[in-house]
């Protein structure tokens, strides 16, 4: 399996997927990422932040934590499986304490205008550099480049956006209440996702100044790894 391409200054890795940015009633905001092609394969994880501003990240595993939480910032990291599956526009997502569902709407009209850049210019650090400087305007707290942790660099190529018609979210069962905007944004790392719940189809490259994801270290943060594992015959819950 190829893990990365070296380029410049470093190793890039390139992440293709989704992310999708949910608010609720309760305060609490999350964002799922859906990724069918990385160096690590197909997995999914999930960052949320609860009501009181306290971060935490939801892995599936030991690398995908590591490499995650050396680019973002949390307070508490936990390890358990995670899981996305979709039905039509809805998907239903499982991730430790977290149960939750979303329905993806309608394209928006910046949609339309991203799908019709191609894809090798789109995925361009230069034209990550362009679209920072309007990203904030359009859509505010939004960035498309940017620094990450332990001397990394990081590029979002949008390809696709689509709103977000409902979503339910629980958190160690309870319901944290209806769909609301992601208000204050999210705070894990240079960019939140647009206020507006919304699902991104999106390419992620992070620069690693290293040879192998998950080398940097995660300096001077502390994080509260907790594994809570699932039994493999529970059933998802929607």
């Amino acid at each position: 399996m190829r893990t990365g391409r070296t380029r410049h200054r470093g190793t890039r890795w390139r992440f293709a997927g989704s992310i999708t940015g949910l608010g609720t009633r309760e305060g609490t905001r999350a964002v799922v990422g859906h990724w069918p092609v990385s160096p690590f394969g197909s997995f999914a994880d999930v960052m949320v932040e609860r009501a009181d501003g306290h971060r935490v990240l939801l892995a599936p595993d030991d690398r995908v934590a590591e490499f995650v939480a050396s680019t973002y910032v949390f307070d508490e990291v936990l390890t358990a499986p995670v899981s996305v599956s979709v039905d039509g526009d809805r998907y239903a997502v499982r991730a430790g304490p977290l149960d939750a569902w979303f329905v993806v709407g309608r394209r928006t009209g910046l949609g339309h205008l991203l799908r019709a850049v191609p894809a090798p210019l789109a995925e361009s650090p230069d034209w990550a550099r362009l679209t920072d400087r309007v990203a904030g305007v359009v859509l505010p707290g939004v960035r498309t480049l940017g620094t990450a942790g332990g001397g990394r660099r990081e590029w979002y190529a949008a390809r696709d956006l689509r709103r977000v018609d409902a979503a339910r979210l629980r958190w160690d069962g309870a319901d944290l209440g209806d769909l609301r905007p992601v208000d204050p944004p999210a705070r894990f790392g240079f960019s939140s996702t647009p206020a507006g719940p919304s699902h991104v189809t999106v390419v992620s490259t992070v620069e690693t100044p290293g040879a192998q994801p998950g080398s940097a270290s995660a300096g001077s943060r502390t994080l509260i790894v907790r594994r809570t594992p699932i039994p493999p015959s529970a059933p998802a819950r929607r």
